[in-house]
């Protein structure tokens, strides 16, 4: 699979089988991934990755504690702007109709809804989970570095064969996750990654993108 073939293949997938991700593969992409960029080649990130009786331990608890309306972990970073300002919200307010319409969940459906989003906590069914962690003293540039880290991740995942999809979800119950994978103390949950084989009897729609002139502009003579 070549790079083109890889971006245009990648997508945050929502339904995945319990096939077992070899622990070869994973440390050959996770190798791999450490030769992503960073300012001074600071390499911020700190990544944890649960699979078997571990992440079935995170995803019970994950999960009970979600559908127990427990309330959400005081935020460390703001995940999104109070109020986005235009195009972004307009995006944002087409991905979660385009979701939705996917699985056929109406807006007024706040159960079904609910039951969507509660899937999150259990890795979409997956059979392996990344939790990407940054020093709480780093700065946005080096949130943009474990962006760009992330993004070489789901590439290379994507190169062998298998789907991811990325989840700040998570974040909303760090304290679960450290029940698990105890990270030191100066570390902030960045995310979560479902990684795994794709179940494609399930819905996977792909979101649209905007066309190049929305975000793109050429200088020339």
């Amino acid at each position: 699979m070549d790079v083109y073939q890889a971006v245009r293949t990648r997508r945050a997938v929502r339904g995945f089988t319990d096939r077992p991700v070899p622990r070869e593969t994973l440390e050959r992409v996770l190798t791999a991934a450490a030769w992503a960029p960073s300012g001074s080649n600071m390499q911020p990130w700190r990544v944890f990755v649960v699979t078997g009786a571990p992440l079935a331990q995170l995803k019970k608890l994950a999960v009970e504690r979600v559908a127990a309306g427990d309330p959400w972990d005081e935020r460390q970073y703001e995940m999104y702007p109070p109020k986005p300002k235009s195009p972004y919200a307009e995006r944002r307010s087409a991905f979660g109709k385009e979701r939705y319409s996917a699985l056929g969940i109406a807006r007024e459906d706040w159960e079904a809804r609910q039951r969507a989003a509660i899937a999150n906590w259990d890795c979409f069914g997956a059979s392996a989970a990344l939790f990407c962690y940054i020093d709480r003293d780093l700065g946005a540039p080096q949130w943009a570095d474990a962006g760009m880290y992330l993004q070489t991740v789901m590439l290379l995942l994507r190169a062998e064969g298998l789907h991811s999809c990325p989840q700040m979800a998570w974040s909303q119950v760090r304290t679960t996750v450290a029940e698990v994978v105890k990270p030191p103390a100066e570390l902030i949950l960045f995310c979560g990654m479902s990684i795994g084989y794709q179940d494609v009897a399930l819905a996977s729609p792909r979101t649209g993108r905007a066309p190049l002139d929305e975000t793109v502009t050429f200088i020339t003579d």
